[in-house]
């Protein structure tokens, strides 16, 4: 483990701290992952500085985006399942087909926000 080394700045003794990791700006962590991002620097900013102060953002935003890509391949079928989009209702009526695949998409995406995202 590395030693912590201070300098001294009037009468106090600033901890000399570097972080290893590029800057977040720059690295894409998925749709859900950066929407996390923008939540819990503006809604959560404790939770914010101690991810980043201990280098663990990028797994927890990279573990948000692996989960709610899990969780939508889960519900996306499930929920079209019950909403009776089949490939025949493609075939027959696309406009239909499309307002529900669109519905379908949107409740599993507020569930994710509710459950990951926003929480």
């Amino acid at each position: 483990m590395a030693e912590l080394t201070y300098t001294r700045v009037g009468d106090y003794y600033i901890p000399d701290l570097i972080l290893d990791e590029e800057p977040e700006q720059d690295v894409f962590y998925g749709k859900y992952g950066d929407l996390r991002r923008d939540y819990l620097r503006e809604h959560r900013p404790g939770l914010w500085m101690v991810l980043v102060s201990s280098g663990k953002l990028a797994n927890h935003l990279k573990g948000v985006e692996r989960m709610a890509e899990q969780r939508m391949d889960t519900l996306l079928p499930q929920l079209m399942k019950a909403a009776g989009v089949t490939e025949e209702l493609k075939a027959r009526d696309q406009m239909a087909w499309v307002g529900l695949m669109n519905n379908c998409k949107a409740r599993v995406e507020e569930i994710i926000f509710s459950e990951l995202i926003y929480c």
